[in-house]
């Protein structure tokens, strides 16, 4: 019978060895994530954007600053804790220190959890149906997070996963949202974050039309503040629509045009 595993002194012995940021390991069948602290953010790297969301009157572009260092492992072990016990489909903390964190694999053991980025992405030649039955999962899954009083920190496509058991999981919580903006701006945020991540994908399987009515009805759902947020957001962005939709322009301004498409009434 093989003895349980010590998190708490593997966390301690392997983060001091780990040279990577974050390396996965394989003891007794399991798979573990360590997570070290990498070096701190200068406060500097914040200012052009709380700039821009002053310029636009885009609240929900204010910078969620991640500081990095043992700020951010704190906050990613809290974060991950709150979502947990909300019944949050995140990945189980085994064990913490000051700059370093030990998680559980969200998928099977020694097999890849994939992205739903990647899987839109690479869902397109299928057609409409395929990226339309991801895309929805995936705006169910913030939809739950959501409708249980929360909020996510970087809720982009690649930051959603699908498990083995179906189940859409969620990674990535170095910063708080919460800090800085109350609960209505941070789902919205979350909202604009999926959209602006996810939309091109269906722009490229030709799948807007039958998405923009299920996006409304989602956003239906949602707090009357966290609506009012996204409304005044996709307004403040209606010059998008004027964008040429053509590869030329780079991806960033391609997905930008295809989250107002979808976000347009």
């Amino acid at each position: 019978m093989t003895a349980p595993i010590d998190y708490p002194g593997f966390l301690r012995t392997q983060a001091a060895a780990q040279a990577r940021s974050i390396a996965s390991y394989l003891p007794s069948g399991e798979q573990l994530w360590l997570k070290k602290a990498g070096p701190r953010n200068p406060a500097s790297r914040y200012r052009a954007m709380g700039a821009l969301a002053a310029l636009l009157r885009l609240p929900l572009l204010t910078p969620v600053p991640n500081r990095g260092g043992h700020q951010a492992i704190a906050t990613e072990a809290r974060r991950l804790r709150e979502l947990a016990a909300i019944g949050i489909h995140v990945p189980v903390l085994l064990a913490v220190q000051p700059d370093a964190l030990l998680l559980r694999h969200l998928g099977v053991p020694g097999q890849p959890t994939p992205s739903l980025a990647n899987e839109m992405r690479d869902a397109v030649p299928a057609g409409a149906g395929a990226v339309l039955t991801l895309w929805q999962q995936g705006l169910a899954a913030i939809g739950e997070v959501h409708a249980r009083g929360s909020y996510l920190s970087q809720a982009f496509a690649r930051n959603l996963v699908r498990c083995a058991d179906g189940q859409v999981g969620f990674i990535d919580f170095e910063d708080d949202p919460g800090a800085v903006l109350p609960l209505a701006l941070c789902q919205a945020r979350d909202a604009l974050c999926f959209a602006h991540s996810s939309a091109l994908s269906l722009h490229e399987a030709d799948a807007m039309s039958m998405a923009r009515p299920i996006w409304h009805a989602w956003l239906a759902r949602g707090s009357p503040p966290m609506q009012a947020a996204l409304v005044a957001s996709a307004a403040r962005l209606a010059w998008l629509r004027h964008l040429p939709a053509s590869r030329r322009l780079g991806r960033d301004l391609q997905r930008a045009r295809a989250a107002h498409d979808l976000l347009a009434q």
